[in-house]
């Protein structure tokens, strides 16, 4: 009786085991007919690091939105940003921030040009490939920077001053005063460099005051209330390093007394919507147009060296100039910045 129980139990097992074999075969065989399909891998996601010089101005903030909006576009890529609040320290902190995180890229717009070859030496070791944003260094290396997204600064001071040539003329005699950007940034080394190879064949042209205002709205104003305040009339000439701060400067020539645009001709950079709203009112005279949308070129090239592609060393902007109420009436509808 004991044995006839265990062969029972034997065929039962052997039964069930041949049931289970058969429908696991039929399951197999018509896989591509499967309810529950194999769980898929869920590829890395690629991981750039941006180290942002602050909120200085409109045109910064358009490019910081620019390219806070990469993931939004690119699914594939994962953003890791960090607002440098104007200070250099701040900005080497998140680029070793950056590395020990090991993130695929390191995108830079610095506050200064000196002073990155340590922590880009770092970046190079990890072998994390550096790009700079719209400003570029002075490092012993170049190799310390694979490429420069941005502008051409010493030809935008060069358009600045071509505006003003072309419209004294060689034999015009123009007191100008100039607004700088932050002292040691190659925007305003460039800027600053062009302008003054532009005019360098027009005796008449003097620059009788210069100083920085540090990009911001509020200290162009400050620094054009001291320029009103020992030259006052003398005054035949604003050129601004960015818009912002040629439009801190009109609020200081309106007070003054004076018309911006008319009193005083007024030539700035960047080409923000506030800059064009002001010259379709004739309160500024020609914007040099520099193009802060840099994100889908970022993320262009983050996903070329990705593969292993060779970039450029400067990938250049398109950018224009724009000159008077008609162009600046034009051109509002499309600003995006």
């Amino acid at each position: 009786m004991k044995n006839k129980k265990i062969i029972a139990f034997i065929s039962a097992a052997i039964l069930a085991t041949t049931m289970f074999i058969g429908c696991g075969a039929k399951n197999s065989s018509n896989s591509g007919n499967a309810t529950t399909p194999a769980p898929k891998t869920e590829s890395k996601k690629l991981v750039i690091g941006f180290a942002q010089i602050g909120a200085e101005s409109g045109w910064r903030d358009a490019e910081t939105n620019s390219v806070k909006d990469i993931p939004n576009n690119n699914p594939d890529i994962e953003l890791k940003f960090s607002d440098g609040q104007q200070k250099q320290e701040n900005q080497i902190k998140a680029i070793r921030s950056f590395i020990a995180q090991k993130v695929d890229v390191i995108a830079l717009a610095p506050v200064v040009e000196s002073g990155w070859d340590t922590v880009l030496k770092e970046a190079k070791d990890a072998k994390i490939p550096v790009v700079l944003m719209d400003r570029t260094i002075k490092v012993a290396d170049e190799s310390l920077f694979t490429t420069f997204i941005g502008s051409d600064f010493p030809l935008e001071g060069k358009n600045a001053a071509k505006f003003l040539t072309d419209k004294y003329g060689k034999d015009g005699k123009i007191n100008i005063v100039e607004l700088q950007g932050t002292v040691g940034s190659s925007a305003q080394v460039d800027r600053m460099a062009g302008f003054k190879e532009g005019i360098k064949d027009y005796p008449g042209y003097k620059i009788i005051k210069s100083q920085t205002g540090d990009f911001t709205r509020a200290k162009g104003k400050e620094v054009m209330e001291a320029f009103l305040k020992s030259d006052g009339k003398n005054i035949q000439v604003l050129y601004a390093h960015n818009d912002d701060m040629a439009m801190g400067a009109i609020q200081a020539i309106e007070e003054y007394g004076l018309k911006p645009g008319k009193d005083i001709v007024i030539v700035s950079i960047d080409g923000v919507k506030d800059a064009f709203v002001a010259m379709s009112q004739g309160k500024t005279n020609c914007i040099v147009e520099c193009n802060p949308l840099l994100g889908p070129q970022l993320a262009q090239v983050a996903k070329d060296l990705a593969a292993g592609k060779t970039v450029d060393k400067w990938i250049k902007s398109d950018e224009g100039v724009f000159v008077g109420v008609d162009e600046a009436t034009k051109a509002l509808p499309d600003r995006k910045y």
